[in-house]
């Protein structure tokens, strides 16, 4: 479970709520269901129509993994690659053909399975770079989901603010209303501005984020099976594939500061 992304929203949302406390005012008085169901089902369904079931299907699978994430470290599978390059130094191409079954990230399977069958260097580097541009364009909808989400919401917040005031325009024979009934209809814009820049559009950036660091090691991948192919030794391998490991080192720290 990613820690950063539950104290995120929770640090979030309990801020609001606290300087909400702090100026006075009550809980009940944003607790709003039905302006939550205007904004949070407005948003729902034009975000629907914007996309495909598949794209939101993804895009649902990749929001699981903002709290769950399951990606590859690129130091782990920079150590397997040089596990399997000096089994191919000491036993040959084939001798990766034992173990082919035991290797579950696609990407690598792919590669090492071109190189057993002895496919052209240049053929396999076209085909695994195709595999990893298709793959990551799909996965780019799954942000673009969230973003989209995060267009919408504070629109239909807006749209449910005008809903409000127009029923507060109806009952203006009973003034003493229509100050509660105006601060009930921008209620709804709270929670449209506040999902956009609590929930979507972090989690499009949490994705995108996610997804970078899939690219890098898949690159890993790419530049690991080409080197076992063309019959590198394992300590050029390692440092050639170092420096995509530095990279996301740097990426760390550079987040951390």
């Amino acid at each position: 479970m990613d820690l950063a992304s539950i104290v995120g929203l929770s640090l979030g949302i309990a801020a609001i709520l606290v300087g909400n406390f702090l100026e006075g005012g009550k809980l009940h008085a944003i607790v709003q269901p039905t302006a939550a169901l205007i904004v949070m089902g407005g948003t729902l369904g034009a975000t629907i129509l914007s996309y495909s079931l598949k794209d939101l299907v993804r895009s649902l699978r990749m929001g699981l993994s903002i709290f769950f994430p399951a990606r590859m470290s690129p130091e782990a599978l920079t150590q397997d690659i040089l596990t399997l390059a000096q089994l191919v130094r000491k036993e040959g191409i084939l001798g990766l053909e034992q173990r082919l079954p035991t290797i579950k990230q696609p990407l690598l399977h792919t590669g090492l399975r071109y190189a057993v069958d002895g496919m052209e260097p240049a053929l396999t580097r076209e085909l695994l770079e195709t595999d990893l541009a298709v793959q990551e364009e799909m996965e780019e909808v799954g942000a673009k989901v969230f973003e989209t989400a995060g267009g919408y919401a504070p629109t239909i917040g807006i749209l449910g603010a005008v809903l409000g005031l127009i029923h507060t325009m109806e009952n203006l024979n009973d003034p003493s209303g229509v100050g509660g009934g105006i601060a009930v209809a921008f209620v709804a814009t709270v929670y449209g501005v506040g999902s956009a820049n609590l929930l979507f559009l972090p989690a499009a950036s949490k994705v995108k984020r996610g997804l970078a660091q899939t690219r890098l090691c898949k690159e890993i991948i790419i530049q690991g099976v080409m080197a076992i192919q063309e019959g590198l030794n394992p300590r050029l391998i390692e440092d050639k594939l170092r420096i995509y490991v530095g990279e996301e080192a740097a990426e760390q720290k550079a987040r951390e500061k």
